[in-house]
């Protein structure tokens, strides 16, 4: 099956998933509209900019960080079952892979019609109904639609030592393989949590037997596997790529995750920071009959995950694209196939046109200025279901053509991150400054 053929079929079940819950009432946006016509007024209204409304996700596993200007109050607004929020999604025509109690629309992002309004359509609707209109020919032809996401990352306690599936992997089971890239934005990180560093891959002396044994005794006793693992301090304003097929555990530092259009792993690691995670958890994502340790093993990318030089292969130090008196953007991710990222400040009082050449997702972290036809704020508080001014989607038309942003603060700041899909011209490929 082509990853077109896969992205379509994943968006049928998406579709029926999603008319299965409004039936039920089963999502977290309720009455949203799917009308083309409010689509296209809001498209044109927002002179092919949309602002994006607020999708939090709760997770069963680990503790919110309680960094992602959510209000303390709602945090558990899912129930304490569901476990705290932990993420906030990004640009996504994708729902979380959350249990079968999970709302039906989780993670999945909605479009605001208006400041004065609480009506919203979902980003994937306008997608269907605009296509190449909104993400470009490109991606249309080649995915039938927006091929990625982006998410905070926020949790207290290190996560398991896990591994997302390559391409060839989660096509057995009809899923798609996740690539996924980290940064760690400053202005987010006024604590680390409890560890500051993030084991990827294995130390390469280590071989499949040891692991193998580690995990064999995941039901009855804890695996230890970050023992055979490497550990890299988080330095914040930095990144890394870390390919589809290596494990890694990743730190208690607010991360921004751009990645692709899946929510597919195998948990290696069974005892974290006292939390113990169930036996399902190392072989959910394999087809029945293929469930057996060689089986998972199989899952990792072993090459990659023992590469002896795996920290200039993959760490990403920001490359600086322009810098003026008025702003400086920098890539933040970059250097691989699939996703890539930027960082934009513009200084205080000052203007500036910015033209990107593909359609892109983008989230204010500081400042407030406007963004085109809309004002544009870095959050203080949100109010689980309220709307924000701070994320937005930027079709490739108004990308190309550039975007007005302007910094309407005396002193501080205004900067943003935003998301690119795989046709983002100009990434740099060469890795920077990891010797």
């Amino acid at each position: 099956m082509t990853e077109k053929e896969l992205c379509i079929s994943n968006s049928k079940k998406l579709d029926k998933q999603l008319a299965d819950g409004k039936k039920s009432g089963n999502l977290v946006v309720k009455d949203a509209v799917s009308d083309e016509s409010v689509i296209k007024s809001t498209f044109e209204k927002g002179q092919g900019i949309f602002r994006l409304f607020p999708a939090f996700v709760p997770r069963r596993f680990n503790k919110a960080g309680k960094r992602l200007k959510l209000h303390p109050d709602d945090y558990f607004v899912f129930g304490m079952e569901r476990g705290s929020i932990t993420e906030r999604w990004f640009a996504s025509t994708i729902a979380a892979q959350n249990g079968p109690t999970a709302k039906g629309d989780e993670g999945l992002s909605y479009v605001c019609v208006d400041y004065n309004s609480d009506v919203k359509f979902a980003l994937r609707d306008a997608v269907k109904v605009l296509g190449a209109d909104l993400v470009g020919k490109e991606l249309m032809e080649k995915y039938n639609g927006w091929p990625m996401y982006s998410k905070f990352f926020d949790n207290q306690a290190p996560l398991f030592h896990h591994v997302h599936l390559t391409f060839d992997d989660a096509e057995r089971v009809d899923k798609l393989g996740k690539p996924e890239c980290y940064y760690f934005p400053k202005q987010l990180n006024n604590h680390t949590g409890e560890s500051d560093y993030t084991y990827f891959g294995f130390d390469p002396d280590v071989t499949k037997a040891e692991v193998k044994e580690r995990i064999a005794k995941f039901s009855d006793d804890d695996t230890r596997i970050t023992d055979l693992s490497r550990a890299y301090r988080i330095k914040l304003g930095t990144g890394w790529y870390t390919p589809a097929g290596v494990i890694h555990a990743p730190a208690s530092v607010l991360t921004y995750e751009p990645q692709w259009n899946s929510d597919v792993n195998s948990v290696f690691e069974n005892i974290v920071s006292g939390e113990v995670y169930p036996p399902e958890m190392l072989d959910e994502e394999l087809p029945e009959g293929k469930k057996s340790l060689d089986d998972i093993i199989e899952l990792l990318d072993w090459e990659k995950n023992v590469d002896p030089h795996y920290r200039k292969h993959y760490f990403r130090e920001p490359i600086v694209e322009a810098e003026t008196e008025a702003y400086v953007s920098k890539w933040i991710t970059y250097a691989n196939p699939y996703i890539a990222a930027k960082e934009l400040t513009v200084n205080p009082g000052q203007s500036v046109l910015i033209k990107d050449g593909a359609a892109y997702g983008c989230i204010f972290i500081q400042g407030h200025g406007k963004f085109g036809v809309y004002d544009a704020e870095s959050a203080t508080v949100i109010r689980f279901g309220e709307q924000s001014t701070d994320e937005f989607f930027v079709s490739e038309k108004a990308a190309t053509e550039g975007v007005m942003v302007t910094n309407l603060s005396k002193v501080e700041p205004l900067v943003m991150l935003k998301h690119f899909g795989p046709n983002c011209p100009n990434v740099p490929q060469e890795v920077a400054n990891n010797d």
